[in-house]
């Protein structure tokens, strides 16, 4: 049975229970009834429900939930560009939903009842360490109860779970992304999320850790020789190439010119963890990721010891499936560059590496671009520029002027040749 209607100060508006509700009328003279969390909310909109009668621009409100809206729109959105909606970005959109904006909204709450403020509430959460340490818990919980596993200790009174400002960016991006298609659809008059704050803390950095830290001379090979065999020659492939985690997984037999004085490595794909779906190979993320990368002779006739099939991974696990890549920097990686001291160390920094090197060896920023798979040279000046050489050099020579200084020759013949011409005339 309904709570009954209590009245409140403002004529028209009750309180039931927890919530505020008020009547109106619409064109046709029928009676409706909406609800809101609080009364100030309730007041603006019976207030915007009697001017769109009066004005003649209502529409009746949907009664589907945010919940709702958001679990059937991460199964058909496309995207709004002409690239289109890849489905590893599904895939990502549907789990920052499931862990942030579907635990944070009430499952109750309807869609056009979603206000800026609520947005504005909802990023607070996601920055408070405190609130992201008990979510965090939460999920453990939920985790070990389903693997049937014994609960984890207690949450410590003090701990905290600062989320990065790209983290909070990525959580907040589903969710505006589907309010604009509720806009567009006519679902709602005005994206909540449109105008929406985020946070831009400052960063503190040590003088050395400006950009990508790439491995100590010597380092990188040390490390390699430090891997177990079984995997070593693909961390040798690694250190010569630079190519990215995904790339150096998804490295097909076809993939590999061995043959030839310039054997070349052929990154056409990645591999891609997709939610529910465990890991599967799939196109690059741009077409400047398609690349052919030179390797050296040596390490193409070790490759090419491999006997790999053209449709075979080159580098599979003991049962010949994909990699994890997860697995191997846990079990793999990460003891060896524990073991040399870089214990901070990961498969990128094998790029940053490579990149350092590259430029060392005088390459320029569109030579290491194209090597790299990056969109633009722009964008990897600005990722390294922090490794080329801060020297200006020596002042440039005003050429023009040492020339006119040490050499009146052509001032002088220009007056010989007038006073010529004079005499002929």
């Amino acid at each position: 049975m309904a709570a009954p209607l209590e009245k409140t100060k403002t004529a028209g508006i009750y309180r039931r229970g927890s919530r505020y509700v008020f009547s109106y009328r619409d064109a046709t003279g029928k009676q409706r009834w909406e609800s809101c969390r609080t009364l100030d909310e309730a007041r603006r909109a019976k207030s915007a429900r009697t001017t769109d009668v009066r004005r003649g621009e209502f529409e009746e409100r949907s009664r589907v939930t945010l919940h709702e809206f958001l679990s059937e729109w991460i199964d058909r959105y496309q995207g709004t560009g002409r690239r289109g909606f890849r489905e590893e970005t599904r895939s990502e959109y549907r789990g920052q939903l499931a862990r942030y904006a579907l635990r944070y909204f009430p499952a109750r709450l309807r869609l056009t009842e979603l206000t800026p403020k609520q947005v504005a509430e909802f990023i607070s959460w996601l920055a408070d360490g405190r609130k992201q340490a008990e979510l965090e818990h939460t999920i453990a919980v939920e985790r070990a109860k389903a693997a049937r596993k014994p609960a984890p200790k207690a949450l410590a009174t003090d701990a905290t779970v600062m989320r990065a400002d790209s983290t909070i960016r990525n959580a907040l991006a589903p969710l505006r992304a589907a309010l604009a298609t509720a806009r567009r659809e006519g679902l709602l008059r005005s994206n909540p999320a449109t105008e929406a704050s985020l946070p831009h803390r400052l960063r503190v950095e040590e003088d050395d850790e400006h950009g990508p830290r790439p491995f100590p001379n010597g380092v990188m090979e040390l490390v390699v020789e430090l891997i177990h065999p079984r995997h070593r020659l693909m961390f040798e492939v690694l250190a010569a190439t630079g190519l990215r985690r995904s790339e150096i997984l998804a490295l097909e037999g076809r993939h590999l010119e061995l043959d030839g004085d310039h054997p070349c490595v052929k990154v056409r794909q990645r591999v891609r963890r997709l939610s529910g779906s465990g890991l599967l190979v799939g196109p690059l993320k741009s077409r400047y990721a398609r690349r052919d990368v030179p390797i050296s002779l040596r390490l193409a006739g070790r490759l090419k010891a491999l006997h790999v099939a053209p449709d075979a991974l080159v580098f599979p696990s003991q049962a010949g499936t994909m990699l994890d890549g997860n697995n191997v920097s846990e079990r793999v990686l990460g003891p060896a560059c524990e073991e040399a001291g870089v214990e901070w160390a990961g498969w990128h920094t094998f790029r940053h590496t490579v990149a350092s090197r590259l430029f060392a060896s005088g390459r320029n920023a569109v030579q290491v671009q194209r090597w790299l798979g990056h969109h633009s040279p722009a964008f990897t000046l600005a990722t390294y520029v922090h490794l080329l050489d801060g020297d200006v050099g020596e002042p440039l020579a005003p050429q023009s002027a040492n020339k006119v200084q040490t050499d009146p020759t052509p001032i002088d013949t220009t007056t010989a040749e007038l006073a010529t011409a004079e005499s002929a005339v």
